[in-house]
């Protein structure tokens, strides 16, 4: 059946296609659709061989074009009979007359997806030469061609398309409509959108950062330039089914851009019901605590608070020791682990009612005892998260940018301030403690020991109060442990209300006008303390 050139739906019959991809999953079963609806097949290398080890028949670009590939396949597409193929207007004498000229043919949809850049660079000890040899040119510029083009050609640029484009070729006898072309050529400008600015992020990275020499407004500038162009390039994910609160609306969007991340938004959900909006914040937060501990970690947050975080030498003991700090407030909480998580510690998961667990990994049988809970979610995540991101918080009216708080504290940093300086033990329990009061809202206050919370103190508009309140929630004892401050003791009251539940060893920022004055209070209390010279703030 012949399509006419003024129908409704503007269907266009598809004749001709060039197909060239990078990612040949599913191709050969797309070539194959194609061929049932009499559609002649252009193609390039490796593609080409492929298509015709399947025994589908198939046309060299360099018979079109009469010149070969060249320069190790830099040199393929990049020609007129192809662009010219793509680019004219059916309708418009003039091209139409180039054409003849010219011997042009029309090529009616382009197959194309791109060389593997974003891969490439997420690759451990990749040379700048191996990520600059892959950096597309003919596929984005057939590209932009053909969605260019999209009234009388159809672009398609990802395997994903595959199955909506076959059926509608089947609907239509081998028709598309200027509906489906239209968006086809948007989704092929947003991948292309997509991969420029990974490549513009990567050279800048590798060009573009300060070196350790430059001045801090140097490193500023060469990080937010007075004129900075910021195009999320976001892809939705999924809709959710509300936002923060029921009458909100939300969905969740993925960058797609991270270079070696293994961020929230590309977790593989194994089982349970959908994640929620409040969902996605609290195991963000959860997954970035355990990701800064080196040791093996569980994390048990409540509205991105820690309720306990706890190291051991297994899950199920570093859960159940997380779990004691608060068992009230870890009902429905978020349960994040650092290590492929074992049968042991899913058994220990499952005795109270949890609403998402996340791990790098789990063993089969830790699968099959958490998906006898047929409501909670299960995460595996993909990677760490990246420690050069930069983060963005929306206000009216702008945006709010700034790296992420990737610092990490070692004993050798430490500056001992009082007369007492602590014992290797009592280091080794305030670094753990620093780490959560990293990721415990401001003011944040944390009571720890021997790699265990004892209590959490967070979000108070008074320091003094989050020293209070922590104390009050503990369930442990607070003799003998120590007391992470996120940003330093204003006065001295801080130190002095902790100091009445038997702390003994304080870790703080310093810089507080009177220093002088709560170091004298340590010392009346016969407290060791340190100072680390960086805050912590996290509103």
């Amino acid at each position: 059946m012949d399509i006419p050139e003024n129908n409704e739906l503007g269907l266009r019959r598809i004749r001709r296609a060039l197909i060239s991809v990078s990612d040949k999953s599913r191709i050969l079963d797309f070539a194959r659709e194609l061929k049932q609806h009499d559609v002649e097949i252009i193609s390039t290398g490796g593609t080409a061989k492929a298509l015709r080890e399947a025994g589908i028949e198939v046309v060299d670009v360099s018979e079109i074009t009469g010149f070969p590939e060249m320069m190790d396949g830099r040199i393929k597409t990049l020609h007129p009979k192809i662009h010219g193929a793509l680019l004219s207007l059916r309708d418009n004498p003039e091209h139409v007359a180039a054409m003849k000229q010219h011997s042009i043919e029309s090529i009616d949809m382009v197959v194309v997806n791109l060389y593997p850049f974003e891969q490439t660079i997420r690759r451990a000890g990749v040379t700048q030469e191996e990520a600059i040899e892959q950096i597309d040119i003919g596929g984005p510029a057939m590209i932009r061609s053909a969605a260019k083009n999209c009234r009388d050609v159809a672009i398609v640029v990802s395997p994903d398309e595959y199955n909506g484009v076959g059926k509608e070729l089947r609907l239509h006898a081998g028709a598309l409509s200027s509906a489906t072309r239209r968006r086809l050529a948007q989704n092929a400008f947003q991948r292309t959108a997509n991969y420029d600015k990974a490549i513009s992020e990567y050279l800048s990275m590798k060009e573009g950062e300060p070196s350790p020499a430059n001045s801090a407004a140097e490193g500023a500038l060469a990080l937010f330039p007075e004129a900075r162009e910021i195009d999320f390039s976001l892809q939705k994910v999924a809709d959710l089914r509300y936002g923060e609160n029921p009458h909100q609306r939300a969905a969740l969007y993925s960058t797609g851009l991270e270079i070696g991340v293994g961020g929230l938004a590309h977790a593989e959900l194994l089982s349970g019901k959908e994640m929620s909006f409040n969902n996605y914040l609290d195991a963000d937060a959860a997954w970035a605590l355990v990701s800064d501990m080196d040791s093996l970690a569980c994390a048990i947050i409540k509205h991105t608070n820690p309720a306990g975080v706890a190291v051991d030498v297994s899950n199920e003991a570093a859960y159940r020791r997380a779990l004691a700090t608060d068992p009230v407030s870890a009902f429905g909480g978020i349960v994040a682990f650092n290590r492929t998580l074992d049968e042991a510690g899913a058994r220990a998961v499952t005795e109270i009612f949890t609403e998402v667990v996340i791990a790098p990994d789990y063993e089969d049988g830790a699968l099959s005892v958490l998906r006898s809970k047929k409501n909670l979610r299960i995460l595996r995540m993909k990677g760490l998260p990246s420690t050069d991101l930069l983060e963005c918080r929306s206000i009216s009216g702008g945006i709010l940018i700034q790296n992420s708080d990737s610092h990490r504290l070692t004993r050798h940093d430490l500056k001992v301030v009082t007369e007492r300086t602590p014992t290797e033990a009592e280091v080794d329990s305030l670094l753990f403690a620093w780490i959560v009061c990293k990721h415990t809202k401001s003011n944040a206050i944390v009571y720890a020991h021997n790699g265990q919370t004892v209590g959490v103190g967070a979000g108070q508009m008074s320091r003094v109060d989050s020293v209070t309140i922590g104390a009050m929630r503990a369930q442990l004892p607070l003799q003998g442990s120590v007391l992470a401050s996120d940003a330093f003791f204003p006065f001295r009251d801080g130190i002095d209300e902790a100091a009445k539940h038997g702390i003994t060893a304080v870790i703080q920022p310093g810089g507080s006008v009177r220093d002088e004055e709560v170091i004298a209070a340590a010392n009346e209390h016969g407290l060791a303390m340190v100072f680390t010279g960086v805050r912590h703030f996290k509103h």
